[in-house]
């Protein structure tokens, strides 16, 4: 068994054994489907904008991936703290082979907890515009989990202490997931809002699902252009994770 195997096994079999991490994944997004698909949802209906659920989904599908992605790089840090890391580094393997071997066990958490919020908005009402492109809003989920799960690699190698990670992730994923048009359309929002959303490429990430799930009326940019975003925010997490990674310091 090599060793980008073991350590995505690693992380699955942490994840399985660990039920309050399962749970406290989920409450957050049947609290934020229940709170506002029904609650907001009929003045959304009122103001002529549709279904409000449908709207909604995808942003809440994305919020519990850039949470588990980016939330995964405690990890790194209690490996570091813990010496295991250490060992791994020293080994006679390739740094990168350890990253991805741990970040794609992260993605994998990531897209997992991400099909089960899929499958309560399921039971909660919602309904794909299309279950054809079901499988390909999956693809555009891994790849964004995969991304995200980088991103977060990235600062875990930067600190050094979980309260300096915290803060850090604090500060970049709130305003990465309110600033994004998760939770409202961008049509009729003020310009310097509208100007710090189209500059958020998790707002790429929820259209590219918004389309893929609800429709293209659903859509303010279009599939072509969510797609291109999401492809440079790609390289861009990748490449700041691996040049991190092989910076740290034993």
């Amino acid at each position: 068994m090599d060793l980008f195997t073991i350590l995505w096994l690693r992380q699955m079999r942490r994840y399985v054994r660990s039920g309050s991490r399962l749970l406290g994944s989920l409450g957050q997004p049947i609290l934020l489907l229940l709170a506002l698909g029904y609650g907001i949802g009929a003045i959304y209906r009122r103001a002529g904008e549709g279904n409000y659920l449908e709207f909604l989904v995808p942003g809440i599908i994305t919020q519990t991936v850039l949470l588990s992605a980016i939330f995964w790089g405690i990890i790194i840090l209690q490996d570091k703290r813990f010496g295991f890391l250490a060992e791994l580094l020293v080994a006679p393997v390739k740094r990168i082979q350890v990253l991805f071997g741990s970040a794609c066990g992260g993605a994998t958490i990531s897209i997992i907890q991400g099909c089960m919020v899929f499958t309560i908005s399921i039971i909660f009402g919602f309904r794909p515009h299309n279950w054809v492109l079901v499988p390909v809003a999956f693809a555009v989920l891994i790849f964004m989990s995969v991304a995200l799960t980088c991103f977060g690699a990235g600062i875990a190698s930067m600190v050094d202490d979980f309260q300096g990670f915290q803060g850090i992730n604090n500060l970049l994923v709130m305003p990465l997931f309110f600033l994004s048009s998760a939770l409202y359309p961008l049509n009729n929002i003020p310009t310097f809002l509208k100007i710090i959303s189209e500059c958020n490429p998790v707002t790429y990430m929820v259209d590219a699902l918004r389309y893929l799930l609800s429709g293209p009326s659903q859509t303010h940019f279009g599939i072509a252009k969510d797609l291109i975003i999401m492809a440079i925010t790609f390289l861009v997490t990748l490449s700041f994770a691996v040049n991190r990674f092989n910076h740290i310091q034993m």
